[in-house]
């Protein structure tokens, strides 16, 4: 595993229990709005951590722990996620899994082993804006499509989230957005904010985003709720 950070104590990253946050570096996907540009970009990757000492540190919290979070960058481009999971999980120490639903192919094979606990899958956009909003032209929204279905159909606790971005989501999106999920169990809708660490920033190119308001979030969130009777939103701290 590439861990590129350890968060010993948590109480926002695995819902109703806390956890350690294990992230590991590397992503398919190029949204220019990341919050996480520095596990995203490989000119801006920093010394990995040592998996065997990560391992030993969730050990000795077992007691206090209730759960793993594993997080990315994109945790399912690593190729030994199984193993570690395998390592770490028992039926007190639950894991949950951080994605973006690019490679339905290994949740389908976690689903299968029973290897995660609780599923969160970052919905980035309407499958007609998906490639301009994860920054890839001509990217393939099946597979999405795809890890959307196996989510919802797996039994596995799970909550789908967008980040709404000014300058990419819009009243269209979104409705056609939570047609794609609707009747969804679980769905967070969150504001942009702007950090040092932002994707687009680092890459040396305009910041041309801005957050909605409190008042446009709201309006959002009505529209949603029309096909996502459990949407929510999350405001950061």
């Amino acid at each position: 595993m590439q861990i590129a950070g350890f968060v010993p104590t948590t109480m926002v990253d695995y819902p109703g229990k806390l956890a350690c946050t294990v992230f590991v570096r590397g992503c398919n996907l190029r949204c220019p709005y990341c919050q996480n540009g520095s596990l995203v970009l490989p000119e801006y990757y920093e010394e990995l951590l040592d998996e065997e000492d990560v391992l030993k540190r969730i050990e000795k919290r077992r007691r206090i722990l209730q759960g793993v979070c594993v997080s990315g960058g994109e945790p399912t481009l690593q190729k030994d996620l199984p193993a570690f999971i395998k390592r770490i999980r028992t039926p007190d120490l639950p894991v949950k899994l951080d994605t973006n639903g690019s490679r339905p192919e290994v949740l389908e094979k976690l689903f299968r082993d029973k290897l995660v606990d609780y599923v969160a899958m970052d919905i980035k956009a309407s499958p007609g804006e998906y490639g301009k909003v994860c920054g890839i032209n001509g990217l393939n929204t099946d597979v999405f499509k795809r890890s959307v279905s196996l989510i919802m159909e797996s039994g596995v606790d799970y909550e789908f989230r967008t980040t709404l971005v000014g300058g990419l989501h819009d009243e269209e999106q979104l409705k056609e957005l939570s047609r794609w999920i609707a009747g969804a169990k679980a769905f967070t809708l969150q504001s942009y904010e702007e950090n040092e660490r932002v994707l687009c920033l680092l890459d040396k190119k305009p910041a041309e985003f801005y957050s909605f308001s409190a008042e446009e979030l709201c309006h959002f969130l009505d529209l949603v709720r029309e096909n996502v009777p459990s949407a929510q939103l999350r405001y950061r701290n």
